[in-house]
């Protein structure tokens, strides 16, 4: 049996950050339609069962209660919902535990953050209904779903098909840690579960996974000084100050869709695998856009980016070595699918 599950944040999308920029705002009958259409992706590609878990707006249960594609869909039960990170997280594990094979995961790099968290290993497809996302893929869901579905399948092996994804890993004076799959940023004068855009001025320390030019958020204040990619073995780590300070740049950036602002950049650098950065209190810590953690005076947290996260399906990949191996020529289709592989009617 050939089992994917499906996670989508039915949050991403929503926040406020919609009202202090110009990104897109993402309904729930959006993310039904590209879960719809990852499913009948993935069931074309040999996907059997799919794992759901509910949501407030049951969103995934919507989604393919008119799909006919001969997979059965099940229900996970992962405790009361309360709309929290902690949905995510339970989520993803009762998928791990009951044999997922790959993963569709609908949000942002926060999204993303908390499958990482919580399965280290697991085969993803990020599909990007978020704000500032550097982690999705902007893809046809179709085609995310059927890339899922090869790879689960075995029918192309994972290491042919995926990449595993840098990390920013982070570690505090009383051992606990954390991680951002994108940045962790250091902000001064700030404050926990401030939901608004970043204000530049505030920016003091930024550890990136990815520095992406052609990114919005923070990625991108490293990657128009030094560009890092997801195919790229180091990080970027970028010092920030207050407006004017003798040695800083200002550099014009989009940190939101539509929203563009001037950080003070005192210096930019590559950053080797386990080479550490200590930043110290006091300060506020972001991890991928969520501000998680207050850092007291003179209190040290320690970061460093290694390849250890989820393994990125990419579907190109996936989907050339399917059509090289006949994945879509040798398969007996279910009567959902015509004779062009179409998948089977939904609302």
């Amino acid at each position: 049996m050939t089992v994917v599950g499906i996670i989508a944040n039915p949050m991403s999308g929503l926040d406020v950050r919609r009202r202090a920029a110009r990104a897109r705002r993402e309904s729930p009958h959006d993310k039904q339609n590209q879960i719809a259409r990852a499913v009948i992706g993935a069931a074309a590609a040999g996907t059997t069962r799919f794992l759901l878990v509910p949501d407030l707006f049951r969103i995934t249960q919507s989604a393919v209660e008119n799909i006919n594609v001969g997979a059965e869909f099940d229900v996970l039960d992962i405790g009361p919902l309360a709309t929290k990170p902690a949905d995510t997280e339970r989520a993803v594990a009762a998928m791990r535990d009951a044999g997922a094979q790959a993963l569709l995961v609908l949000g942002g790099d926060g999204t993303n953050r908390l499958v990482a968290r919580a399965w280290p290993d697991a085969a993803i497809v990020p599909m990007s209904t978020g704000t500032n996302n550097v982690f999705p893929v902007m893809q046809e869901a179709t085609i995310s779903g059927a890339s899922a579905g090869v790879v689960a399948s075995g029918a192309v092996p994972l290491e042919r098909a995926a990449r595993r994804a840098k990390v920013v890993h982070v570690e505090y004076s009383d051992g606990a840690r954390d991680l951002a799959v994108i940045d962790a940023v250091a902000l001064a004068d700030d404050s926990l579960g401030n939901l608004l855009p970043f204000e530049p001025e505030k920016l003091r320390c930024l550890v990136l996974a990815r520095a992406e030019p052609a990114a919005v958020g923070m990625s991108p204040i490293g990657g128009l000084l030094q560009p890092c990619g997801m195919a790229d073995d180091f990080a970027v780590e970028v010092r920030c100050t207050e407006p004017d300070q003798p040695g800083s740049t200002p550099l014009l950036t989009a940190v939101s869709p539509g929203l563009y602002r001037r950080a003070h950049v005192s210096a930019a650098r590559k950053l080797a695998f386990g080479e550490r950065v200590t930043i110290t209190g006091p300060c506020i810590l972001a991890y991928d856009g969520d501000r998680t953690r207050a850092l007291e005076a003179d209190e040290p947290a320690g970061l460093w980016v290694e390849r250890s996260g989820p393994w990125v399906i990419d579907a190109a990949r996936a989907l050339t070595a399917a059509g090289q191996q006949g994945v879509f020529t040798n398969r007996h289709f279910h009567d959902g699918f015509d004779q062009d592989g179409h998948g089977g009617s939904c609302c």
